[in-house]
């Protein structure tokens, strides 16, 4: 059996960061997804899918994501059920997240390919300048200013 879902959307608010009994941190938020079809009157459909991530993650997710941030979030469906203040059973569907990775920078971070478990930099942490500097020191296709000379018959395509 396969329980996977990949989503990236928008959150919808800023993510909801509580703790259980145990002390274990849950975060939860809506992620905003644009359907990939218009409906039949042309205009873009979004669905609001409901996230929960839970450990350091829930709390990673809570310090750096906000609303409207772009974030990739893979992990599983889950209904659960529980009663409702009437009596009724209400049944919920949201994905628990196994990882979330942030797709955009927000206004004072910026995230490394990893999204969460990469860690964050400041923004405004200066960068080392390597303008002038090649990427490697042997580098053969380093621009030295001459023409590389082929012949069309040695391209294999």
């Amino acid at each position: 059996m396969l329980n996977r879902v990949i989503l990236i959307g928008r959150l919808t608010a800023d993510p909801e960061l509580r703790y259980t009994n145990n002390g274990t941190a849950v975060a939860s938020f809506t992620l905003a997804v644009d359907r990939m079809r218009s409906g039949q009157s042309g205009e873009r459909q979004t669905d609001f899918i409901n996230i929960v991530v839970w450990q350091k993650q829930a709390e990673i997710v809570a310090q750096y994501l906000q609303k409207g941030r772009l974030a990739a979030v893979d992990g599983r469906l889950q209904i659960r059920t529980y009663d409702n203040r009437e009596g009724q059973k209400v049944r919920v569907a949201e994905v628990v997240a196994e990882t979330v990775r942030f797709l955009d920078r927000g206004s004072d971070v910026a995230q490394s390919a990893g999204g969460f478990g990469g860690g964050s930099t400041p923004m405004n942490r200066p960068r080392p300048d390597r303008s002038s500097a090649p990427l490697y020191e042997d580098d053969p296709f380093a621009d030295d200013s001459q023409t590389i000379d082929i012949s069309e018959d040695d391209l294999p395509f």
